[in-house]
C-alpha cells in the first residue's frame, strides 16, 4: 500500500496538475456538456491509444479494424501517422470509417510515475490526445492497452471527475458459473475510504443495469465472511453505509470462494483488494486448464475422452472463461468513457475494448451517475450511517477492546 508521506505527496500532485491542466487547457471546460450530450449518437466514435499495450501498434491496429468491420464502430487511430498508415496498408479498408490523429510521443508500460509524465510533457502523448479527442467532443469514448497509471491520470485532468465522486474506480466484467459480474474497483485505488466504496457501489449498479440489462443488480460487499460484523474496520464501516443507500440492492458480504453461486451481480471492494482478486481469478482460470491438460494426456483412453469432449472445452476456454472476451474494463466516475484494456491484449482483445467502449457510450451512463448521486445524498447518508454504528457497533473504534478493559 502507498504510505502516508506517498500518498499525500501524490494528492498534492493531483491537485497541482488539475489546476495547470484546467488553467490551460480550454477543453476540459466543454467537457461536461459536450460529453454528456453526443452519449446518444447512432455512430459511435471510439479513439483508440495506438501505441498503449505489449503488442502495440500492430496488435491495436488490427484489433480496431476488426472492430470497424465487424461492429461498423468508427475508430480513431491515435498515434505517430506513418506507422499507423504504414500498418493499414495492409488492410482492406473499403467501407470502413477510420481516422488517422496525429500523436508523436508515448507514455511507456515502464513509466515508474506516469502522474508526472502526464503533466511534463507537451500533451502529444497518445494517450493524452485520445483523451483530448473525448474531451472536445470529437470522440465518444477513449481506449487503451498502456499504462493503466497513465490512463486514469489523462482522465482525472483533461475529462475531470463527475461531481460528487472522490475518486474514479475501475469496473471489470468477471465470469461467474451464471453470467457475468460486475467487479468494482478492479485497482484504480490502493486506498480508499466507505464513502468511495459507496460511491463505486451506485455506480458499478448502474453499469451493471446498463450493460449487463438487469432490472435491479444485487451489490455485494467482498469480504472474509458473510455475517455483517466480517472484515476490517473499512468494510465494517462499508457495509454499515452502503446499507443504508435506498437506490442499490445491497445484499450483504459476499466471500471470494461463492463466486460460483453468482450470489450478487456487482462485486464492491477497495482497488487494493479487488485487484488481488482479479488477478487471482485469472490465475486460477489459467491454472485450472494446464492441470485439467496434463491429466487429460496421460492416457489414450483420456485422449479419446478430451477429443469428444473438445467442442465444450474450446467453448468454455475460447468464450465464457476467455479474458479476451471481456476487452477491458471502464474507469466510472470521470466526464467521458474510459475503456482500459489489459497490457498483453490481442487484436480480439481489442475490437471488444472498442465494442465495450462503443455500448457503454450508448448507455448514457455518464448521466445516470450524476443523477442517482444526487439523490443518494451520500456525504449527509454517510454521517446517520456512522452515528447510529458509533451507538449499537460492537466494531466502534472508541471503544475499548475487551482486553483493554480488563487490563
Amino acid at each position: 500500500m502507498m504510505g502516508k508521506d506517498n500518498s499525500r505527496a501524490f494528492k498534492k500532485a493531483v491537485i497541482t496538475g488539475t489546476r495547470f491542466i484546467q488553467k490551460h487547457n480550454p477543453l476540459l471546460k466543454k467537457a461536461n456538456s459536450d460529453i454528456v450530450n453526443i452519449s446518444n449518437s447512432v455512430e459511435v466514435i471510439v479513439a483508440v491509444d495506438i501505441m498503449g499495450g505489449d503488442y502495440a501498434p500492430l496488435e491495436i491496429i488490427k484489433g480496431s479494424v476488426r472492430a470497424a468491420r465487424e461492429f461498423g464502430i468508427k475508430v480513431q487511430l491515435v498515434g505517430p501517422p506513418d506507422r499507423i498508415s504504414r500498418e493499414l496498408g495492409k488492410y482492406n479498408l473499403e467501407g470502413l470509417s477510420i481516422q488517422i490523429v496525429e500523436a508523436n510521443e508515448f507514455i511507456s508500460m515502464e513509466d515508474k510515475d506516469p502522474v508526472k509524465s502526464i503533466r511534463s510533457r507537451n500533451n502529444n502523448t497518445s494517450i493524452v490526445v485520445a483523451t483530448n479527442q473525448v474531451a472536445s467532443g470529437q470522440a465518444h469514448a477513449v481506449v487503451s492497452a498502456g499504462s493503466t497509471g497513465a490512463a486514469a491520470a489523462a482522465a482525472f485532468f483533461y475529462l475531470g471527475r463527475i461531481s460528487g465522486i472522490e475518486r474514479p474506480g475501475i469496473a471489470a466484467l468477471i465470469p461467474t458459473s451464471k453470467g457475468q459480474m460486475v467487479l468494482i474497483d478492479a485497482g484504480a485505488n490502493a486506498e480508499s475510504t466507505p464513502l468511495r466504496m459507496a460511491q463505486h457501489a451506485i455506480m458499478g449498479s448502474l453499469f451493471a443495469a446498463k450493460i449487463l440489462n438487469l432490472e435491479l443488480p444485487r451489490v455485494g460487499l467482498l469480504n472474509i465472511g458473510e455475517e455483517p460484523g466480517k472484515g476490517n474496520q473499512l468494510t465494517k464501516d462499508a457495509f454499515m453505509l452502503l446499507n443504508q443507500i435506498q437506490s442499490i440492492n445491497f445484499v450483504g458480504n459476499v466471500e471470494g470462494r461463492t463466486l460460483a453461486e453468482h450470489y450478487c451481480d456487482v462485486l464492491v471492494s477497495d482497488g487494493f483488494v479487488g485487484n488481488i482478486f482479479l488477478k487471482t481469478l485469472e490465475g486460477a482460470i489459467k491454472m485450472s486448464f494446464q492441470m485439467l491438460y496434463q491429466e487429460l494426456t496421460q492416457s489414450i483412453d483420456l485422449k479419446i475422452g478430451a477429443a469428444i469432449c473438445k467442442p465444450g472445452f474450446k467453448k468454455l476456454k475460447g468464450d465464457r472463461l476467455n479474458p479476451a472476451k471481456y476487452g477491458g474494463a471502464v474507469l466510472l466516475g470521470v466526464n467521458g468513457v474510459v475503456v482500459i484494456a489489459h497490457g498483453n491484449s490481442n487484436d480480439f482483445a481489442i475490437m471488444n475494448a472498442i465494442k465495450l467502449a462503443a455500448d457503454t457510450a450508448r448507455s448514457g451512463i455518464i448521466n445516470e451517475i450524476k443523477e442517482n448521486l444526487k439523490k443518494a445524498d451520500l456525504p449527509n447518508l454517510s454521517t446517520v450511517a456512522f452515528n447510529k454504528m458509533k451507538e449499537f457497533s460492537p466494531f466502534n473504534r472508541s471503544a475499548p477492546l475487551e482486553d483493554e478493559e480488563n487490563e
